[in-house]
C-alpha cells in the first residue's frame, strides 16, 4: 500500500492516513475557538494542573531551542515561556500545530497574554514530517496532540530525527483507566457527558465524539514507552496522573 494509503484509526473509523490527517485538521478547525474553554469543561479544569506539573519536569537549560509540538492555542507553550523568561534564562520557542486555525488562537492569546518576542515563533507543521533540522531542538513536549497524528511511529521517529542528542522528550496523554469502577464512570461520562456538551459549546458534537473515541485507540503506557525505545529513545519512562486518567512520558534523545 502507497505511503499515506495506509490504514489508520480515526476514533473507532478505519480511515487512510491520509484520510485521517484530513479529518482531524477538520476537526481541529471547527473547534479552535473554544478549544480551551472545553478543556476546562470536560476535565473540570484539571488539565490545568497536568500541564504545570508536565511543564515542572521541562529541564533549564542556560540556552534552549524549545519546539511545542501540536501546541496550537498556546497553553503549554506559554508556560514553558514565562518558565524560562522568569529564569532570566536565553532560549527560542517554536509553537507548531497542523491545524493553522489553533495557532491563530494562539495568536490572538499570546498578544492577549503579551507572550510576545523575537524568541517565539509560529510554524504550521505535520508532526509526523517537519521541514524542521536534524537535532534542531533541545527540548520536545507535545500535549494531547500526539494521539491524533496518523502514523503514531512515524511521528514519535521524526521527534527523535529533530531532537539533540541528550534532548528531552515530553509528552502528555490520555490513556485508557485500568480501575474497572473509575473505567465505568469514566466511560459513561465520556460517551454520554462530553460529545453533548462539546456540541452544546462548540455546535460539533461529532469532534468531541472522536476525541474520546481517539482515546481509547491510543496504546497501552508500556506499548508507547517501547515505541519510544524502538525510535531511538533512552530512559523512556512514564508517570500516572489522577488515578490514570492522564500519563507524562519523559525519554531523552
Amino acid at each position: 500500500m502507497n505511503k499515506g494509503n495506509k490504514e489508520a484509526s480515526f476514533g473507532f473509523k478505519k480511515v487512510t492516513e491520509n484520510v485521517k490527517t484530513g479529518l482531524v485538521d477538520q476537526v481541529f478547525s471547527s473547534v479552535a475557538s473554544k478549544y480551551d474553554l472545553m478543556n476546562d469543561i470536560m476535565s473540570l479544569g484539571i488539565h490545568r494542573l497536568w500541564k504545570d506539573h508536565m511543564v515542572a519536569k521541562v529541564p533549564v537549560k542556560d540556552s534552549a531551542n524549545i519546539l511545542d509540538m501540536a501546541g496550537g492555542t498556546g497553553d503549554v507553550a506559554f508556560r514553558i515561556f514565562r518558565k524560562y523568561q522568569n529564569l532570566n534564562k536565553d532560549f527560542s520557542l517554536t509553537i507548531s500545530d497542523y491545524s493553522q486555525a489553533m495557532l491563530d488562537e494562539g495568536k490572538k492569546r499570546s498578544i492577549d497574554e503579551n507572550i510576545i518576542g523575537d524568541n517565539i515563533r509560529w510554524s504550521q507543521q505535520n508532526g509526523e514530517k517537519t521541514s524542521f533540522k536534524n537535532a534542531e531542538f533541545d527540548i520536545y513536549t507535545i500535549a494531547y496532540g500526539i494521539r491524533n497524528f496518523a502514523n503514531l511511529e512515524n511521528g514519535v521517529k521524526e521527534a527523535a530525527r529533530i531532537l539533540k542528542k541528550g534532548g528531552k522528550f515530553l509528552c502528555l496523554e490520555f490513556n485508557q483507566v485500568e480501575n474497572d469502577l473509575l473505567k465505568k464512570i469514566y466511560d459513561f461520562y465520556s460517551f454520554n457527558v462530553i460529545p453533548k456538551v462539546g456540541g452544546l459549546v462548540t455546535g460539533d458534537e461529532e469532534s468531541y465524539q472522536y476525541f474520546v473515541e481517539s482515546i481509547r485507540m491510543f496504546p497501552s503506557s508500556e506499548k508507547f514507552v517501547e515505541m519510544l525505545r524502538d525510535a531511538g529513545f533512552s530512559e523512556a519512562k512514564y508517570e500516572k496522573l489522577t488515578l490514570g486518567l492522564t500519563t507524562l512520558y519523559i525519554a531523552e534523545r
